[in-house]
């Protein structure tokens, strides 16, 4: 999945927003002011994305395109390389599932108000 196509993905989420908070070459998308995902604009090699622990382990032994999160707390993110060792079916699917994650982890009243978007 290239770099445009991922981030025309994650932007069409609702209360999803865009910025570069740890400089101008990484981009970083969000729902509701929460990281979800994470990748470099100039070397786009990888997307770090939210997963839940017991299916990140499971993932990187599954797919050598999986690996634990750069920078990131290990357990909990993964880094899906962007060369086509992954499906982009399945990269879509772990951009979901990061998302959801993050969405759920809103205390109610932003759900709510994101729900409502």
């Amino acid at each position: 999945m290239y770099l445009d196509e991922m981030r025309e993905y994650c932007l069409q989420k609702k209360g999803t927003s865009e910025d570069t908070p740890f400089g101008p070459e990484t981009l970083v998308f969000r729902v509701m002011g929460k990281i979800f995902a994470i990748t470099s604009i100039d070397k786009y090699e990888f997307v770090n994305l939210k997963c839940d622990p017991e299916r990140a382990a499971d993932l990187r032994e599954e797919y050598h395109g999986i690996k634990p999160g750069w920078h990131m707390n290990k357990k909990h993110w993964n880094s899906v390389m962007a060369d086509g060792s992954v499906g982009e079916k399945l990269f879509k699917e772990l951009i979901d599932h990061s998302y959801d994650l993050i969405a759920k982890s809103l205390p109610k009243k932003v759900r709510e108000e994101l729900a409502g978007l």
